[in-house]
Order: C-alpha cells, then sequence, then structure tokens
C-alpha cells in the first residue's frame, strides 16, 4: 500500500484516479481548490480532501507530508479558456506545475506523474500522424498547449537536474464518468450527453470536422497506476495516452443519434489528432481497452438518454 496526492482530485480525470487508486487499497489525499465549484458527488468515501492551491508552496508543502508518489492533474484546462484568460491559465498551469516539483523534490517524494496534453502537438501536417512523442516538433497553438509543453519539460529537467522520478502522460481527448457537461468550454461528449438529456439540440462548433482519438477515462486512470508503478519510466519521458482511432465530432453525433445545430468554431482548436500508443505499450504494457462506440453506449445508459 502506497501513501499518494492526486492534484486536482476533485476534477474529471481526478475523481476517477482516486476512485481506483482507494480501491486498490491506497491511502490517497487529494488537494483542490474546488475553481470548478464543489461537487459533492465526486467526493470518495475514505480520502482525504485538503482545500488547497498549488500557486501556494505552504499548501503544497503540507499536503506532501508522508506522500510516496503524487498525479499532478491539477490545471485550469480547456483550450479556449485560455485563450480568453493567458495570464491566469499560466500562473496555475505552469507556474503552479513548478511548484509542485519543487514541493515533490524538497520533500522527498519518490515520482511525479504529469497530465499533460495532445494539444501540445499543435497543427502537425497529416503526413506526421500519428503522433510520436520523440522527433517531432510540437508546435502549440494556444496558451493552454503551451503550458502544458513546459511542463512536460519541466518534468524531464527535474529528473535530470534533481534526480525527481518524473513522467508525464499526453492525453488525447479524455471522456467518460464525472466529466463536467456545463459551460462554454465543456467537453464534447458530456456536453451532448446533457443536451440529449434536456430535449436539446447537440451543438457542434464549425463544420464538425474537427477529428479526435477518444480515450475512455479508465484506461487514463489504468495508464496513470502504471505510470506511477513501473520502474521501465521515470526519467521525464513523454507517453501518448491515446487510441489511435480518431472520430469527428460528426461521428460522434451519429453515435450519440438525435438533432444537432452548427455553431461557431472556437479559437484555437486544432483540426485532427491521431495517437502513436507504441511507447505506450512498450514501457507500460499499457494499451487501450474501451473503444468509443462502447463507452459512448454506456455512458447514455448511465445519462439515461434513449436512441
Amino acid at each position: 500500500m502506497s501513501h499518494y496526492l492526486v492534484t486536482g482530485g476533485a476534477g474529471f480525470i481526478g475523481t476517477n484516479l482516486t476512485k481506483q487508486l482507494l480501491a486498490e487499497g491506497h491511502q490517497v489525499r487529494v488537494l483542490d481548490n474546488y475553481a470548478g465549484g464543489k461537487k459533492e458527488e465526486r467526493f470518495q468515501n475514505g480520502a482525504e480532501y485538503i482545500d488547497g492551491d498549488i500557486r501556494k508552496m505552504d499548501d503544497l508543502n503540507s499536503a506532501m507530508q508522508s506522500i510516496d508518489g503524487i498525479f499532478h492533474m491539477a490545471a485550469l484546462p480547456r483550450v479556449t479558456f485560455s485563450v480568453e484568460h493567458p495570464q491566469e491559465t499560466h500562473d496555475v498551469n505552469v507556474n503552479g506545475t513548478l511548484n509542485v516539483l519543487l514541493a515533490a523534490r524538497d520533500n522527498g517524494v519518490k515520482r511525479v506523474v504529469f497530465s499533460s496534453s495532445s494539444s501540445t502537438y499543435g497543427d502537425q501536417p497529416r503526413e506526421a500522424y500519428p503522433l510520436v512523442e520523440d522527433g517531432i516538433v510540437k508546435r502549440p497553438i494556444a496558451p493552454y498547449a503551451l503550458h502544458k509543453y513546459i511542463g512536460e519539460h519541466y518534468c524531464r529537467i527535474f529528473s535530470e537536474l534533481y534526480n525527481l522520478e518524473t513522467v508525464s502522460l499526453i492525453y488525447f481527448n479524455v471522456y467518460g464518468p464525472y466529466a463536467d457537461p456545463d459551460g462554454a468550454y465543456a467537453l464534447v461528449i458530456a456536453k451532448f450527453l446533457k443536451q440529449l438529456k434536456h430535449g436539446e439540440k447537440m451543438t457542434v462548433c464549425g463544420d464538425g470536422e474537427y477529428y479526435r482519438d477518444y480515450t475512455h477515462v479508465s484506461d487514463v486512470v489504468r495508464a496513470n497506476i502504471l505510470a506511477m508503478t513501473k520502474d521501465s519510466v521515470g526519467n521525464g519521458e513523454t507517453i501518448n495516452i491515446g487510441n489511435k482511432n480518431p472520430y469527428s465530432v460528426n461521428d460522434i453525433v451519429k453515435l450519440m443519434g438525435g438533432n444537432f445545430v452548427h455553431v461557431e468554431e472556437r479559437p484555437g482548436d486544432v483540426r485532427y489528432t491521431e495517437a502513436d500508443n507504441t511507447k505506450a505499450k512498450q514501457l507500460l504494457g499499457w494499451e487501450p481497452k474501451i473503444n468509443l462506440e462502447d463507452g459512448i453506449r454506456e455512458l447514455k445508459i448511465g445519462w439515461g438518454v434513449v436512441g
């Protein structure tokens, strides 16, 4: 049994991870400032919750007492939000990540698993897909993407300079239980489910021909635990976590069933993403288990959406 800290552990992915860690018998401490509001349904029995901020070193030092490893998920997410609020998101996503690494180093934490994003790759020429972690020139086109790219490099540097074990997992469009369906920056699958639940039309940004490599949150959780426990990693690696099977937003609409309407496209969105997950298979022994059709079917049942 290990004692883990999950920053942002009351968020979408963090909640799913906390739940699984507890199920495996680990002790879990969550540090979260509830920037998106406290959602009581996300709280997991058996976890210790601390109201704190990764921008504050005192909060981090207190939260890291007797901690073996850190899953660093706290962030102000969403590409579009970062375009509108570049300074605020930089403070949390870049300075906050540096703070986490410094506190981990100074408190004797063994390993940090960092949540990065496929948006770090930016717009790539079509022949570059599927995207391979090493050897490709990343071209972030939004502040959030740049923040995560900087975080990857900070993790690598802390491994090289300070012998802090780090791994950066590059998520490709995560979906699943506890995803936030509300607001202008809601994840598309969760947003569509809520719209259908309330008898509304699904709102498709632009022409709907944005292709994404959707990855179920349970597969992402499994990747995180492997990244924390495998001896084959810990030297600042970056590892894609994706299905290698992209779908367009229009494809999602068809899988959902129901009426839809086109709205204005969002700034900062790339047109296409697709992961090469060979490195995850080689280093972590990881590969996705849930395909998009099955994942959406389960979510529709959970939401009580017919069709």
